[in-house]
């Protein structure tokens, strides 16, 4: 997929559609030639399945739509042609919202639902940390700020990230 690029200064901003509502991808140039990523929020679930083309639609398992948030955002860099890997950039931080268990109901179970709450912190946890140190083993890890509300527009996801990262160009490690 090609996207739409739309430059205005400092500012790149990689869209799809003539009409768009958001930028995929926001790149600021930053003085030094490094550019720093703005990775629009998305989830594993819905806009995964759109973003890759997937045939299945994953529902409230964070073992799985993490690693397909991050998948999606490496297509993204690729399409831009900024990078081929994520490896590449360096994450600043995170933001991550997570939904409250669509099952069971917590007024008909309410144990049920809080051991499901925990199943999804323990498994966002799993696969948050494990993305890094399987992705980005090099890289420092993000700061993240994680909220944990009713539900996101994806009804099937139970996390929604949005990110910041920097494409050092001249890295100096």
């Amino acid at each position: 997929m090609a996207f739409n690029v739309k430059r205005r200064g400092k500012i790149t901003y990689y869209y799809e559609g003539d009409d768009p509502v958001l930028s995929s991808l926001v790149v600021e140039e930053q003085p030094d030639g490094d550019q720093k990523l703005y990775f629009s929020g998305l989830t594993g679930g819905y806009s995964a399945k759109n973003v890759l083309g997937l045939d299945t639609l994953v529902t409230m398992d964070p073992d799985k739509e993490i690693p397909l948030v991050f998948e999606c955002w490496e297509k993204w860099v690729r399409d831009a042609g900024l990078c081929n890997s994520l490896a590449d950039v360096d994450f600043i931080e995170i933001h991550a919202f997570g939904c409250q268990p669509k099952s069971p109901h917590p007024l008909v179970d309410p144990e049920g639902y809080v051991k499901e709450q925990e199943r999804l912190r323990q498994a966002y946890r799993r696969a948050y940390g494990n993305w890094f140190k399987e992705h980005c083993p090099e890289n420092g890890v993000p700061a993240r700020f994680t909220v944990h509300v009713v539900d996101v527009p994806d009804r099937a996801a139970s996390y929604e990230f949005y990110g910041t990262a920097l494409l050092q160009k001249g890295r100096r490690d």
